[in-house]
């Protein structure tokens, strides 16, 4: 295959393909016309079903830059074949991966056949494309293959460019000129009529056979029978099409309430206009409302804030804050690297597609703005929902095994169907009786009804899941379920409560701790910079009068007593900046004077003396694990920035002196006891930093050199549910891995306390060292005590650092004394481990049980990771930053049932793990069902096969031994079906699985 006309397209992505090119070749075309119309139209099947013969059976070999079709194979294990026309417009000027400026714009959109409003003088360029799953691919002259156009970060925007050249607006003929190539900004779910659902679900190969067998032993006038399977088949139709008409509606009706909804954007020239949401393209800029909105597309903030509930995306309904992106090409010293725009990097600027704007706080005289950056299928909603139109296939090795089984079953149909034939052509049998009882040996050994039998355990099971509150979208997977032997957990709102409180605090000064100390709201603390951080360093804000934001957030601020006042709308525009929150203590909780006042106006203005206002946030980024603000307290010259965060990050962030020698081990006593502890920080800002350079420093220059505060102590209890569940997955012999953001000393004592752990196992952290000084990849092994086994002086667990360099990377000698150990690590280390040890990996899968700082793709990675090692996975969790491991998983639970989740295969209602052995059991009895109906389908037809062959012989005067070969061979699939088909062991029942009686 020559290298110019076999490629990769979205290479490094989930949906990475090969394509090769095709074009239409006329003799092929017609010698495949009159083999349909032979053999009556039963010749275009195979071709249906298999586009890659489609296409090597009509069409030749051609480069990509001149085929006229496209055939695409996924390079993942499914190995899917896909097919596509490649169509062609006429556009104006350069072409879409060159800048799209205002010079080569026009007024309208142009096709081959209507390129309307064309001038003669314009110059035409032919710009090649096609369509697969909802995406474009436009031909790229600079690679030389197909590429998407997603947005305007495709066109290498940087962010001061947005800020210069973008946030300035477009005129009308630029926006015509790119809607060429954005297309409409709409999510186009597309409800198929029944008609075409019902083509599509026929010609399921089951279902022709199916087809060909009623017509057959209509013949034979075997007509019960017949009846029979006609009605089944027409049962598991009419609920297969019912099932898939509502999912479409339902995901048609989820995306339709932000399609189509009328927006202000500003023209080039300062005008408003008011135009539908489809009409906007990337590089529009559009005004947010003040009383809120929901999202009709992607869209980067360059004026004012927005209070943003995400839950569409993250299940969480906890209001985020987005700020106005910074603006690095003022040249102003000390501000952020001009980088290019992207959304991953900048998400805290960007609101996403379906997500609600709650409210807006703007500038004097200036609307809150957002400059477009994505739009339709390629918003991070338009993803989500290509995710669940086009599901990746359900890899089960049941199917796999049963399509194996039925090809031998039709090996031995086409020995009997071959045998029959000449056996009836020697006996002078009629022509008519030769093809229908010869027809009739197939449908006798490939079982017609299996397909419709198969599929009663899984309905069952699902009509009892709806009644436990577990919800199914892919009820195929039910069967999965039955295999489950791993199941990953979430820890905070999954296997502990939603909720935490706060338990006591540590305050540190000169350089050592001070008692610990559980009341916050005292006199001598109220103003102390450990209790201002507290009451500054949060994203919260007033909706409709009540205070709203992060859990964390909230227990923490309402900790101090201390008062929030956002300003109001009137207030605001009366500024030429946006009017900072301000936080100030209570009248009550302040240090009172030696001398009371004589006057109730002094004690008023001792309180107005500590309001604070909050001028900038750097909201908490979950890659960074720490959150910052800029503050200033009413009456001072110089700004203060406020950190809190991981501590081992705010740790590393503060000068030396000020962190206590003994911070490890105190961190380490909180955390090993199940708690949660939030690090703080201060620092003293420049007196030469203007308000105007702190709205575009970096904060790495803000976030540096502080001064060490303190610990905030949480505590987050156990669901009542939890120890229970885990308890009877293992003895079920099903494996439970915690997979979650938090500490990992913290998640290790949650492990212990929920049983996971359990109390005589030792735990092994694995600390992975990437390159550093040209020194190799290295791996610190800690052999951690058991909680309550050392002195609070004494070390919590003891070092020993094997050799792992990347030559000989292999603990197992010194793991051999240890029966029972589990390995915990962090989402730093897990990276370093699949980077430098690959190896060694899967020794750590194996007896990994907690994987604690992991980031939502590190989720998704080990989930990838534990199928290859033959795991059949599940995974649980609350869907806030889940979504990409519940879809990857064999099996996804989310306890969430905000929008999500709705890629999830399986929502449940109640909202614990109480879900996952209900879910396992019903799988578990589906699955055995599954078998049973299997067994029995195939021995039945082998026992009419024997009969009818049987008969052949007898008729025919032939001895049995004549057919010795054929019931060996019988005898041989029986085996065959027992040993790789074999009915789930006693064990498997411990859950209470009953199969089904069919």
């Amino acid at each position: 295959m020559m290298e110019e006309d076999h490629k990769v397209i979205n290479q490094g992505q989930e949906d990475e393909m090969e394509i090769s090119g095709y074009r239409m070749c006329r003799w092929k075309l017609f010698l495949v016309g009159l083999g349909a119309v032979g053999t009556g139209g039963f010749l275009l099947l195979p071709l249906y079903w298999m586009p890659h013969w489609l296409l090597r059976a009509t069409c030749s070999r051609a480069t990509i830059g001149d085929a006229d079709m496209v055939l695409l194979r996924t390079t993942d294990e499914f190995k899917r074949w896909f097919r596509a026309r490649v169509q062609w417009m006429l556009a104006p000027g350069k072409k879409p991966f060159n800048k799209l400026d205002s010079q080569t714009a026009v007024t309208n959109g142009h096709s081959k056949h209507d390129p309307i409003g064309m001038q003669p003088s314009q110059h035409l360029v032919e710009i090649r494309y096609f369509t697969l799953h909802s995406t474009t691919y436009f031909w790229n002259d600079m690679i030389q293959n197909f590429e998407v156009l997603k947005g305007l970060e495709d066109l290498n925007v940087t962010c001061s460019a947005i800020h210069s050249e973008h946030s300035a607006g477009l005129t009308k003929h630029m926006q015509d000129y790119r809607r060429l190539f954005f297309g409409v900004n709409e999510i186009d779910v597309k409800v198929p009529s029944v008609f075409k659902l019902l083509i599509k679900e026929v010609l399921n190969p089951f279902y022709i056979f199916q087809f060909f067998s009623v017509i057959l032993w209509g013949f034979e006038e075997y007509y019960y029978y017949a009846a029979a399977i006609v009605f089944m088949s027409l049962v598991s139709i009419a609920t297969s099409l019912y099932t898939i008409k509502k999912q479409y509606v339902m995901l048609h009706d989820m995306v339709a309430s932000h399609s189509v909804v009328r927006v202000s954007v500003v023209r080039a020239n300062n005008e408003i206009e008011e135009m539908m949401s489809t009409d906007l393209v990337p590089g529009d800029v559009m005004i947010i409302p003040n009383n809120g909105a929901i999202m009709p597309c992607d869209a980067v903030l360059v004026s004012g804030t927005c209070i943003v509930n995400e839950s569409m995306l993250t299940g969480e309904s906890v209001p985020v804050t987005k700020t106005n992106l910074p603006n690095p090409g003022q040249g102003l010293m000390g501000l952020e690297v001009d980088a290019v725009y992207s959304t991953e990097e900048q998400k805290r600027h960007t609101l996403f597609c379906g997500t609600l704007v709650i409210q807006t706080r703007f500038y004097s005289g200036e609307l809150v703005k957002a400059v477009v950056v994505r739009t339709g299928f390629s918003t991070a909603k338009g993803q989500l929902v290509r995710s669940i139109l086009y599901p990746k296939p359900t890899d089960f090795k049941l199917y796999h095994d049963a399509y194996l089984f039925l090809l031998c079953l039709v090996g031995v149909a086409a020995i009997g169907f071959i045998y029959s034939i000449v056996l009836s052509i020697l006996n002078k049998v009629p022509a008519r009786t030769i093809i229908t009882e010869s027809l009739d040996i197939i449908t006798i050994t490939v079982p017609p009804a299996l397909p419709a039998a198969m599929t009663a355990g899984i309905v069952y099971a699902q009509r009892r899941l709806k009644h436990i509150g577990i919800f199914c979208i892919s009820p195929q997977r039910i069967n999965i379920c039955g295999q489950l032997n791993l199941v990953c957990f979430d820890k905070t709102g999954t296997l502990t409560e939603d909720g935490l409180d706060l338990w006591g605090i540590q305050r540190a000064e000169s350089g050592s701790f001070c008692l610990s100390e559980v009341n916050v709201c005292q006199e001598t603390l109220v103003t102390s910079p450990f209790v201002v951080c507290m009451a500054t360093c949060h994203s919260l804000t007033n909706i409709n009068g009540q205070l709203s934001g992060d859990p964390l957030d909230l227990k923490m601020f309402e900790a101090t007593g201390w008062l929030l006042q956002e300003a109001t709308e009137e207030e605001t525009s009366l500024h030429n900046q946006i009017t900072p929150t301000v936080v100030r203590p209570p009248r009550q909780v302040l240090p009172q004077p030696a001398t009371p006042p004589e006057h109730e106006m002094e004690l008023n203005e001792l309180s107005l003396s500590y309001e604070i206002g909050i001028l900038r946030q750097f909201p908490f980024s979950s890659a960074l694990q720490r959150m910052s603000v800029v503050a200033r307290r009413l009456g001072e010259k110089h700004m203060d920035a406020y950190l809190k965060g991981a501590p081992e990050v705010v740790a590393s962030l503060c000068r030396r002196e000020t962190v206590p020698g003994n911070f490890s081990q105190v961190l380490e006593n909180y955390t090993k006891l199940g708690f949660r502890v939030i690090a703080l920080a201060h620092r003293h800002l420049e007196s030469r930093l203007t308000w105007h350079k702190m709205q575009n420093i970096s904060r790495d220059l803000v976030e540096n050199n502080m001064e060490f505060l303190g610990l905030i102590i949480m505590q987050n209890k156990l669901k009542a549910e939890t120890p229970m569940v885990l308890e009877q997955l293992r003895h079920a012999n099903i494996r439970s891995v915690m997979v979650t953001g938090d500490n990992i000393l913290t998640a290790v004592s949650v492990a212990r306390d929920c049983g996971m752990i359990p109390p005589q196992d030792r735990v092994i952290i694995a600390e992975a060292l990437p390159p550093a000084d040209g020194q190799p990849a290295r791996i610190e092994w800690h052999y951690m005590d058991e909680p309550g086994l050392h002195d609070s002086d004494a070390a919590p667990f003891e070092v020993v650092q094997i050799g792992m360099g990347e030559e000989d990377p292999d603990p197992d000698e010194d793991l051999k004394p240890l029966e029972h150990y589990h390995f915990a690590m962090s989402g730093k280390s897990f990276t370093v481990v699949t980077e430098h040890f690959q190896d060694l990996v899967y020794k750590l899968l194996l007896r990994g049980t907690v994987f604690a700082r992991m980031t939502p793709d590190q989720k998704t990675q080990l989930v990838e990771l534990l199928q290859s090692v033959d795991y059949f996975v599940g995974m649980c969790g609350d869907g806030a930053n889940d979504c990409g491991a519940l879809k990857r998983a064999h099996s996804g639970i989310s306890l969430s049932e905000l929008e999500a989740s709705v890629a999830s295969p399986f929502t449940s209602k109640i909202p614990n793990i109480s879900c996952v052995p209900n879910l396992i059991r019903e799988g578990r009895a589906a699955l055995i069902t599954s078998f049973c109906v299997f067994k029995f389908m195939a021995l039945y037809s082998m026992i009419q096969y024997i009969s009818v062959t049987l008969l052949y012989s007898m008729l025919s005067n032939l001895g049995d031994f004549q057919f010795l070969f054929i019931d060996v061979a019988i005898i041989l699939l029986i085996v065959f079906t027992n040993s790789r088909l074999p009915g789930l062991p006693n064990a498997c029942l411990s859950l209470g699985a009953t199969p089904e009686l069919v």
